[in-house]
């Protein structure tokens, strides 16, 4: 590989590395941001939710517009609303008497630059290379970093806020200002060779895409979804257990955290290695991962044992971090470059859809019983790896 594509390889990396930060920083820091704010417990989570909805609703479009006028010219901008949005929350917090509606307003900001930016990069590393085997590589580093800023945010956001509590908010300009920079002067997009098609053209591309390639998209979709809902909501169960049945908070319960997200890194990196451009590869890793991840769910309704638990949820990060790459390269190459970031960014969207939902869900299932949790679970994991084992037949949708 040109040392430029390592350089823009690492300055994409960045990207889901800022997003990432960006709202899962936060998490750590919501008792203490209540307690600051005087606010309700669902009032404070609206600081996460808000978020993770605009996300949802803008990403489709971003990805849209990169494909009609060029990638770099909405990851850059969408950074930049991105670090605005810091700013706000982060001034609203340090000056105002009551800051909460602003510091929403500035997560509101965040969102949308995290929907541009962020789920273009997909795309992007499939624009770059034109080997299927490099593109599963650089992808595999991608989701590297993302699953590295889920390692680091809840480190990072205990550290910041026991200096100020309102700190998470002003590091995240600070992140988007490297990733632009990054982005700016070593990051080339590649030449288009065709002129956009017009929209309706464009439209009726799409449904021909879904028309005959629309089971295994469907079933991707799916599957990202579930991963991250099973993800974000095994960590919630975990932050609420480990400190309402062990009294572990602050740092140390960062650091426990970290060690489920430390396993999906690795798993991510490794699998993007290995799987090359083999998609018969792909999916059974994906199908292997999902059993993993079944298996370990289940087993943790035998035992309260931390120690035990904690190898787990060490195992549920590893199935989890082998089936994302895989998916990743999937989508990213079984569709024509014209419509790649229109189809990516669904598929983007539909796993914030998995992020937004999965700490709530969790909490009605734990007071249902954690046995109805654990086998609901347990479930729906079974769901997604009979969707990976049955509809994944990836071909080059044209």
């Amino acid at each position: 590989m040109k040392q430029e594509k390592k350089w823009s390889i690492v300055s994409l990396a960045s990207i889901p590395l800022v997003k990432t930060l960006g709202n899962s920083m936060l998490i750590p820091v919501l008792p203490t941001i209540e307690k600051k704010l005087n606010i309700s417990s669902f009032q404070v989570s609206m600081i996460i939710t808000l978020y993770s909805i605009v996300a949802i609703i803008l990403i489709p479009i971003a990805g849209y517009l990169s494909d009609r006028i060029g990638r770099k010219k909405v990851i850059i901008p969408s950074l930049i609303i991105a670090g605005v949005g810091g700013i706000i929350s982060g001034w609203a917090a340090w000056k105002m008497k009551d800051p909460y509606w602003l510091i929403l307003v500035g997560r509101i900001f965040q969102g949308v630059g995290a929907a541009g930016a962020a789920p273009v990069v997909m795309p992007l590393v499939g624009d770059l290379f034109k080997s299927e085997k490099e593109v599963s590589k650089e992808l595999g580093v991608i989701e590297t970093s993302n699953t590295f800023g889920k390692v680091l945010s809840p480190i990072l956001g205990s550290l910041l806020a026991g200096l100020v509590w309102f700190l998470p908010f002003f590091a995240i300009p600070v992140f988007t200002l490297i990733s632009v920079l990054l982005m700016i002067f070593l990051v080339e997009s590649p030449k288009k060779k065709k002129k956009p098609v017009p929209f309706k053209k464009f439209l009726k591309q799409i449904k021909k895409i879904f028309k005959k390639s629309g089971r295994w998209l469907y079933a991707i979709f799916a599957i990202g979804c579930i991963l991250m809902f099973v993800l974000f909501g095994v960590l919630f169960y975990l932050s609420s257990m480990l400190e309402d049945q062990h009294g572990i908070d602050g740092i140390k319960k960062g650091l426990i955290l970290a060690i489920p997200l430390a396993s999906l890194c690795l798993a991510s990196y490794f699998t993007g290695k290995k799987i090359k451009e083999n998609k018969v590869l792909m999916k059974w890793i994906t199908v292997s991962g999902i059993a993993l991840l079944a298996i370990s769910v289940f087993a943790i309704s035998f035992t309260e044992n931390i120690y035990f638990l904690l190898g787990i949820f060490f195992i549920c990060g590893v199935g989890i971090g082998v089936a994302l790459p895989c998916l990743d390269s999937l989508i990213t190459e079984g569709v024509e470059k014209e419509e790649r970031g229109t189809i990516t960014s669904i598929y983007s969207s539909m796993r914030f859809i998995g992020v937004a939902a999965g700490p709530p869900v969790f909490v009605l299932l734990m007071k249902a019983s954690h046995q109805v949790m654990y086998y609901s679970i347990t479930g729906l994991c079974m769901v997604a790896g009979l969707i990976a084992l049955k509809e994944i037949k990836p071909k080059k949708a044209k």
